[in-house]
């Protein structure tokens, strides 16, 4: 090999090691802002009354469909016990990406994580909840997606929906949907409303979030 290729291949590896070094700085501070805004979040969320509707069981497999980074899924893990399962689903691969890092480093393994598509999430059968947080104002075919939580949830099986209250401003409505229409679609889809509470979470300067508990009725072969 001359020294020209030599040099070459000397300054190709050094800037791949710095690449390198530099997307590990980068996930690493992004870890480490997770963890200060989700601290930030434990102080009005109300992520445990959240996970109360669930009516979880030490065994449950819950599924948080939206699940982001991790928020809910890393605590949900503790929720369902050794034997349960928590399955985390999101179509963004960077946010399912940090989950698996961070359930890595907190010795989480109850934790299964899937990339879902915007009209099919690809849910595991026989569930015994599902939670949806800040993500069904994102739902591009809703219709489709309860389809499918109706069809994996067990007769008796909890949905729980959170999400931001929909308001007017002065540049139009924001891109929230209103409980009303949610509750409305969620009957269409079978099922049962059995709680509906406006402003359960009032969030710092960011407005306020509403919260449905609903049942799946019916047999488990029932559309």
């Amino acid at each position: 090999m001359g020294q020209r290729a030599k040099v070459s291949l000397f300054l190709l590896a050094a800037v791949a090691i710095l690449v390198g070094f530099n997307v590990l700085y980068q996930a690493a501070n992004t870890l480490s802002q997770l963890d200060y805004v989700e601290r930030q979040r434990d102080g009005w969320q109300r992520s445990s009354e959240i996970i109360s509707e669930l009516n979880l069981r030490p065994g449950s497999t819950v599924v948080d469909l939206g699940c982001g980074s991790g928020y809910f899924a890393l605590k949900l893990s503790s929720s369902v016990g050794r034997d349960g399962k928590v399955t985390a689903i999101d179509i963004r691969r960077l946010s399912l990406t940090f989950l698996w890092i961070r359930s890595i480093l907190r010795g989480v393994h109850n934790v299964s994580i899937i990339h879902g598509e915007p009209d099919n999430p690809h849910l595991p059968s026989t569930l015994d909840a599902v939670l949806i947080v800040n993500t069904y104002h994102e739902l591009t075919a809703s219709e489709a997606i309860l389809s499918s939580v109706r069809r994996s949830l067990v007769p008796g099986g909890r949905l729980v929906v959170v999400d931001h209250g929909a308001e007017e401003k002065d540049s139009g409505p924001l891109h929230e949907k209103a409980a009303s229409e949610v509750e409305s679609e969620l009957v269409r889809a079978g099922f049962e409303i059995v709680r509906h509470e406006d402003r359960f979470v009032v969030q710092p300067n960011e407005g306020w979030w509403w919260l449905i508990v609903a049942i799946r009725r019916g047999p488990p072969d029932s559309a």
